[in-house]
């Protein structure tokens, strides 16, 4: 069950001990917990610096690590990890955040924790560089370049990244650590705050809880868009503490106050565990510091119970189209790992789907019950692939620059050659259509073999895929801005081609990164991209993201097949795998399937 809780301000002053609810605006004090108290063990804190990453490269940052006085070599401690670390770290300032451990680890009101502080990084200038002058002429050394912004604003993996590859294995080497999400929590404020959030949402596998003191959630770098992310994705499984203050900062990137706001509404629609503590102060750290002992309490309540992922709404709820798509409790599944890539899945009526895996030239097959056996070998690097009406596997070879068909005992026709094809899609009536992203156009192939080029001048044309009625052509522009819709012509040729459908663009990149897609019989389309699999409606907007199975795996392609035509299968490197949904799957071969109107 989602625990959401809004708390008002006369409630925060109750509980932080104040006399009057009447009180000056930002005038928040720390409580007993962020105090020292005689006959509590304190622990020990160690400085350290980092020079080797990769992931920001070229940085210099300082950290400490906080042992506490509990922790004994042997049970794996949790770990909390604090941005602008040193601001934290501080036992005089205003968080005094192994102050407020150090309490409530005596008290068992959070677990055994060991504390990494982290400083964003600073890159030096170059030795050799020349001193330059200041307005009054006096020679200045050239000046470092800061890198809070970029790690902190930015709403990206590169900071999850940087924390899993990079800093925590060497903050912790030595220790004995919790190496799962569930035991692990992040804490900023400001750019630090939103930090906190990118990171678990990015990698909730390996952080799921977080803090969050008056966040920087406008568009510094695109900070903006985290709320109506939350509103479209799948739920991951996230506790999070939010507070901000309503004379927080309005500047030239937004208000940060109506950006919580956005926040807090947003956890609270997709049936997040969140606690909102709204305040009156501004850009500070006073009411964070006062609540600091709440929040770590809050978010580690519970433990070693595992943080629940938000549960969908009723589907017939339009607020939440997510529970429209997937079932509760069903979740991605491995049906056959050990490959040397994988691509192309196609999908049978008899609820088979088949896959290629090009660099072996083989075809594999997957029955509805889940067992693979290998369909053909030798198939000259096969990519897409999609049965045909004349009940043949149509693959795209883009090693011999043919397009083949396979009939049921593997043995291949050429269809047509001299195209550098990438996928491909074939109508109920024969009609072949092919991507071809190194000469940037779309291929059409009549049902007696001739050959035309219906269309050029997309990016990077890559998936391919018809509406369920087959009165239309749907291509992926993966270097572009999403994905174009065309009209299918008695002929096959296209016309009225349009970008019709608009992607959910990743942080900080301009191209849609879309590859592989699908559609079930009403009409949604569904997009493997960087974020996840892409949920379109029917007039081309997302309005639903399906969680990738691995975070920071990359997907290549998708179905809808299997048993009863119930299963979204994703093709993800060696792997691939399968969920079941609600929605039915469309046999093109079978002929158009016409669904409802739909909703604009």
């Amino acid at each position: 069950m989602t625990t959401a809780r809004a708390i008002p301000v006369f409630a925060l002053v109750l509980t932080l001990g104040f006399a009057s609810a009447s009180r000056a605006a930002d005038d928040y004090k720390l409580g007993a917990d962020s105090q020292r108290v005689e006959g509590v063990p304190q622990g020990k804190v160690t400085a350290y610096k980092f020079n080797k990453s990769k992931v920001f490269p070229g940085t210099e940052r300082d950290y400490h690590v906080y042992i506490p006085a509990q922790y004994d070599g042997k049970t794996p401690a949790c770990v909390m990890i604090f941005f602008d670390g040193g601001g934290f770290q501080n036992d005089k300032g205003g968080y005094r955040a192994t102050v407020v451990m150090d309490n409530l680890i005596h008290k068992k009101e959070m677990p055994v924790t060991i504390g990494v502080f982290v400083n964003p990084g600073v890159i030096p200038p170059p030795a050799t560089a020349a001193k330059g002058k200041d307005d009054k002429g006096n020679p200045v050394d050239p000046l470092p370049r800061m890198n809070r912004s970029y790690e902190y604003d930015s709403p990206t993996d590169l900071n999850a990244r940087f924390l899993i590859e990079e800093l925590l294995p060497e903050a912790t080497k030595d220790l004995n650590v919790v190496k799962d999400g569930n035991g692990r929590g992040l804490c900023g404020g400001s750019s630090g705050g939103i930090a906190a959030w990118v990171a678990a949402w990015e990698r909730p596998a390996e952080f799921s809880r977080v803090i969050s003191f008056i966040g920087s959630f406008t568009n510094l770098r695109g900070g903006q868009d985290c709320s109506s992310l939350i509103r479209k994705h799948e739920g991951k499984p996230i506790r999070v503490f939010l507070q901000d203050g309503s004379n927080d900062l309005d500047i030239y990137s937004g208000s940060w106050w109506v950006g919580n706001n956005d926040m807090m509404s947003a956890l609270r629609f997709a049936g997040y565990d969140y606690q909102w503590a709204p305040g009156d102060g501004g850009h500070n750290g006073k009411h964070g510091g006062s609540l600091l002992p709440d929040a770590l309490r809050y978010i580690w309540k519970d433990y070693p119970n595992p943080v629940a992922k938000p549960q969908f709404q009723n589907a017939k709820d339009q607020r939440n189209v997510v529970g429209e798509i997937l079932i509760p409790g069903e979740e991605w599944q491995v049906v056959v790992e050990g490959l040397a890539g994988s691509e192309g899945p196609a999908a049978h009526a008899d609820g088979s789907v088949m896959f290629t895996e090009g660099r072996t030239g083989k075809i594999h097959r997957i029955a509805p019950d889940g067992k693979v056996t290998l369909f053909a070998e030798n198939a000259e690097g096969p990519d897409g692939a999609e049965f045909g009406p004349d009940g043949k596997l149509y693959v795209a070879c883009n090693k011999t620059n043919k397009i083949v068909r396979h009939t049921a005992d593997g043995k291949m026709e050429v269809v047509a050659s001299d195209i550098m094809p990438n996928d491909l899609v074939v109508t109920a009536t024969g009609h072949v259509y092919v991507t071809d992203h190194k000469n940037q156009q779309v291929w059409h192939i009549t049902p007696t073999g001739e050959k035309t080029v219906a269309d050029k001048g997309l990016n990077f044309p890559n998936g391919i895929v018809l509406t369920p009625d087959q009165s239309q052509l749907i291509v992926s522009d993966m270097k572009g801005a999403g994905l174009y819709a065309y009209q299918i012509k008695a002929d096959g040729s296209l016309t009225n081609k349009a970008l019709y459908y608009y992607a959910q663009i990743p942080p900080n990149t301009s191209n849609s990164g879309i590859d592989g897609l699908t559609v079930d019989r009403d009409g949604r389309l569904y997009a493997c991209s960087p974020i996840g699999i892409q949920v379109f409606d029917q007039a081309g907007r997302v309005f639903a993201i399906v969680n990738k199975p691995v975070a920071g795996k990359p997907m290549s392609s998708v179905a809808i097949g299997g048993p009863d035509l119930s299963y979204l299968y994703v093709t993800c490197g060696e792997k691939v795998y399968r969920r079941k949904i609600k929605p039915k799957g469309v046999i093109f071969y079978a002929g158009p399937v016409v669904p409802g109107k739909p909703r604009m």
